[in-house]
């Protein structure tokens, strides 16, 4: 992104959600994105990924411009460039998880790589699970699912927001060490939105966003240096 802003209402009303943050996200690395409530951190994932357009500035997805997109073209994008993981999941209730992994290839009429699937299965250890549905499944597993989702199309960027959020601990982290796994073993490139510290520090780099602005970034972060960092910018 080149100095991207993103502005809603207008006079006394404007609220600047981003203003004139410029970015990258490098090939092979897991970036986390960080700040306070309102610092814009969403609003930075979903310009980044051409879920919104932005007011004005530029975003990339390898040498392609969103803005210079069609919204047809923008739709095409994102399902073939794009993976999103969600706090909630997303799987659809009627489908199992196995219809559910490849449904975004179903969509674009395409057939999965099938030793790519099926490393994703075996990495993500659900493959005693693909005849169930998201109902008998437990959060650990739907996440898992729905990182297989996310990746099964071998996306350019994915995108995570808040992958942990409805999870506990103990399964959090290891739906953490699959997010670590695809970007060290399998070279996927990805961007999560947390706010939780030891998350972040599963990341190469941790980005810390304030009033739709950088304030600072770490490299190779601990979970006690991004606390630290955290209480001197409020977030």
């Amino acid at each position: 992104m080149a100095d991207g802003a993103k502005v809603y209402g207008a006079g006394d009303t404007e609220v600047r959600a981003l203003d004139g943050v410029s970015v990258g996200f490098e090939t092979g690395q897991l970036t986390a994105i960080m700040g306070p409530s309102g610092s814009g951190k969403s609003t930075l994932m979903h310009c980044v990924a051409g879920l919104d357009d932005l007011t004005s500035g530029k975003v990339f997805i390898g040498d392609t411009e969103l803005g210079r997109l069609t919204d047809r073209d923008l739709t095409l994008l994102r399902r073939d460039k794009v993976g999103f993981v969600f706090q909630s999941f997303n799987l659809i209730p009627t489908l199992t998880a196995a219809e559910n992994l490849t449904l975004p290839l179903d969509l674009a009429g395409r057939k999965p790589d099938r030793d790519w699937m099926d490393n994703l299965v075996t990495s993500l250890g659900i493959g005693d699970r693909l005849r169930h549905r998201p109902d008998e499944l437990s959060g650990g597993q739907q996440q898992r699912v729905a990182i297989g989702r996310a990746l099964v199309g071998k996306p350019e960027i994915v995108f995570a927001d808040e992958p942990t959020g409805n999870l506990d601990s103990t399964t959090g982290g290891e739906v953490l060490d699959f997010l670590r796994t695809a970007v060290d073993d399998l070279g996927q490139t990805m961007v999560m939105v947390t706010h939780d510290a030891n998350a972040a520090a599963t990341a190469n780099r941790v980005l810390f966003l304030g009033d739709g602005k950088i304030v600072s970034e770490m490299e190779d972060p601990t979970p006690d240096a991004i606390l630290d960092r955290a209480k001197h910018i409020g977030g």
